[in-house]
C-alpha cells in the first residue's frame, strides 16, 4: 500500500511539473542556441520586450531583430532555468540564467495561453 502511495504521488509530481513544460522545453533550447528566430516563433503578435535599458511594446518582427541583436552582440552558450511558476492571472513564468561571452544576465519570460495555444507575452533580459 505504501508503494502504491508512492507511485500516485510521484505521478502527481510529474504531472502538476508538466504544466509548465509546455513550450518550456523549445524556448530553453533557443536560448541556449542563441537563436531569435527560433525564439520569436512563440512571440504573440505584439510582445513585450524589455533588454538591459530598452523597453517597449513592439511587433513580433521588432522584437525578434532586438533579440537577435543582443544574441549577436552576446552570444549565449547555455541557459539554466531557476524558477518556474504559475500567476494568479494564470500566466506561466520562467527565470534563468543565460551566461554568454559577455557575462550572465536573468532572463524573465512570462508565458499566456490562448484557445490551447502557448504564446511570448513578455520577455526581460536584464544584467545579473
Amino acid at each position: 500500500m505504501k508503494r502504491i502511495k508512492q507511485i500516485f504521488t510521484f505521478g502527481f509530481l510529474i504531472l502538476g511539473f508538466s504544466s509548465f513544460t509546455g513550450i518550456t522545453d523549445d524556448i530553453t533550447a533557443a536560448l541556449k542556441e542563441g537563436n531569435a528566430f527560433k525564439l520569436s516563433a512563440f512571440f504573440n503578435d505584439q510582445v513585450d520586450v524589455t533588454i538591459l535599458e530598452e523597453s517597449d511594446l513592439m511587433s513580433k518582427l521588432e522584437a525578434e531583430k532586438l533579440i537577435f541583436d543582443f544574441f549577436h552582440e552576446n552570444k549565449p552558450s547555455n541557459f539554466e532555468i531557476r524558477h518556474q511558476g504559475e500567476s494568479k492571472s494564470g500566466k506561466t513564468y520562467t527565470i534563468g540564467k543565460l551566461t554568454t561571452n559577455n557575462g550572465t544576465f536573468r532572463v524573465s519570460i512570462y508565458i499566456s495561453k490562448t484557445n490551447n495555444s502557448e504564446y511570448i507575452q513578455q520577455i526581460m533580459i536584464d544584467a545579473e
